[in-house]
């Protein structure tokens, strides 16, 4: 039998203050890219300093989110700004590409090679390796917030999420009364999300790791990166 989809997107509210689990997926790819920099970074022939470490993250979260929003908007939410264009500034109510942010990084990375006097390719082969966790745990965020998800399956494993079934959005609870009388059947999707956290975490990470643990030709672990993931996609 497949799964409802029952995740509150929002991790805790205080007031009118609520966080959700996407943005904490943010902070969380932040810190682990943090704590992997600063490792590659003490090994000297990388040719960084651990104190670099905190502008090169600062750099690259810039750049993801302003490449993500301005990526999503303009990829996706043209007419919705060009009929409201302040919706660009109101992040909180989602809306992050990840073409717009890849590009948003690439740039602002491209900047800070130019500003420390280094080749540009030498920094992206540097920061390839950081980027899967913060990837993976994106994905994540996007099964939580029970968004993209895959094409309509029988597998054990299907998920309903709320937001694909017409007519809704529809509480857990009726989702659950609607799949017991069979309203529901041939409406379970992929948890494409979950795939794409594995593939895009857990095993870019590993291969990336491995393979730039030693000196590599200039755009080989970036170019690695390129490659396993474009095939995940």
């Amino acid at each position: 039998m497949a799964l409802i989809h029952d995740i509150d997107p929002i991790a805790l509210a205080i007031g009118p203050i609520k966080v959700h689990w996407y943005g904490l997926m943010y902070l969380g790819g932040a810190v682990a890219a943090f704590l992997l920099g600063r490792r590659r970074a003490a090994q000297a022939w990388r040719g960084y300093q651990p104190s670099e470490i905190e502008d090169i993250i600062f750099y690259g979260m810039v750049g993801v989110i302003v490449g993500g929003r301005l990526g999503s908007t303009f990829f996706y939410h043209f007419n919705e700004f060009l009929a409201d264009p302040l919706m660009i500034v109101r992040i909180w109510e989602g809306g992050m590409s990840f073409h717009g942010g890849l590009l948003g990084v690439l740039v602002a990375y491209a900047w800070y090679a130019r500003k420390t006097g280094r080749a540009v390719f030498h920094l992206y082969d540097f920061i390839a390796p950081l980027v899967p966790i913060g990837l993976g745990l994106g994905r994540l965020g996007n099964f939580i917030g029970g968004e993209l998800w895959g094409h309509k399956t029988d597998l054990p494993w299907g998920v309903i999420f709320p937001n694909a079934v017409p007519g809704g959005p529809y509480s857990a609870a009726q989702l659950q009364q609607m799949l017991a009388i069979g309203q529901l059947d041939g409406m379970a999707r992929h948890p494409s999300q979950l795939y794409q956290a594995f593939w895009e975490g857990v095993l870019l990470f590993g291969i990336l790791w491995w393979f730039s643990a030693r000196p590599r030709a200039r755009m080989a672990t970036s170019g690695l990166f390129l490659i396993i993931y474009g095939v995940g996609r």
